[in-house]
């Protein structure tokens, strides 16, 4: 799965990273230790709108920079609640399940990450490690997005909603857990953004195993956990021995 995340590049790096427009409107954060349900960057492809609202198709897509919740919402749902429970989305099931195959056909974006973190269970022991690109360039999670209006006031600002696909984990991240995001490759951005593509099954595969072995699988404090705890220091590399030995050492 994918549960926590880091996100700590402006916009103004992320326009020239994904040669998109920025549309924040200045909410964007830098976040060490994204949780659901929290507002945050993502990358959409659309068709312009005139002044109407209506889509105009023969206009080029553009790509821009979007602040989405995390926690996908179907269009149908009655509850937005129901959007804490819909974090990940497998993409083996992905074109199939009602809460995520229309999201599938014609709402993908890309979730721009520093880094993802993932706990290895050892016993009853859990230890972080946060997995990151060594060039400190951004990972790019496959995603989806819904756009979601209470029943009864349709005149209510929309809730933007999103959702992480993942996929078997690969290569060296076996080691840490069996799930992983989906980590789209810069060659299969254009397709995976295409609002005119309505398939991509063969973007649905697991990441490619030259960008899994480039990772590094860097051992993180455990003060990752608490999700109220954000700050650069959650991304430094320990050594989980001294951690524990700080822990269980007797206070003055």
């Amino acid at each position: 799965m994918c549960g926590r995340y880091a996100a700590t590049k402006d916009p103004a790096k992320l326009i020239e990273e994904f040669d998109a427009i920025d549309l924040t409107e200045g909410h964007a954060r830098v976040d060490h230790n994204v949780a659901p349900t929290k507002n945050v960057v993502t990358v959409v492809q659309r068709h312009p709108r005139d002044e109407d609202g209506q889509v105009l198709e023969d206009e080029p897509a553009e790509r821009s920079l979007r602040m989405m919740k995390w926690g996908l919402v179907p269009f149908w749902a009655k509850d937005p609640s129901v959007g804490s429970r819909m974090i990940n989305t497998r993409a083996e099931t992905a074109a199939e399940k009602p809460a995520f195959r229309r999201a599938l056909v014609s709402r993908r974006c890309l979730v721009p990450a520093d880094g993802w973190f993932e706990w290895r269970r050892t016993g009853k022991e859990k230890e972080p490690f946060y997995m990151t690109a060594p060039d400190d360039s951004s990972l790019a999670f496959g995603g989806i997005w819904e756009s979601w209006r209470p029943k009864d006031d349709d005149k209510a600002a929309p809730l933007i909603t999103f959702s992480i696909i993942t996929t078997d984990a690969a290569g060296q991240l076996t080691d840490v857990h069996d799930r992983m995001p989906l980590i789209v490759p810069r060659s299969h951005w254009d397709g995976w953004l295409d609002p005119d593509r309505e398939d991509v099954t063969d973007l649905l595969v697991p990441t490619p195993e030259e960008i899994v072995a480039s990772l590094e699988l860097r051992p993180v404090s455990s003060r990752v956990n608490n999700v109220r705890n954000n700050g650069p220091e959650l991304l430094e590399r320990v050594d989980p021995v001294h951690e524990a030995a700080l822990f269980d050492a007797p206070k003055s």
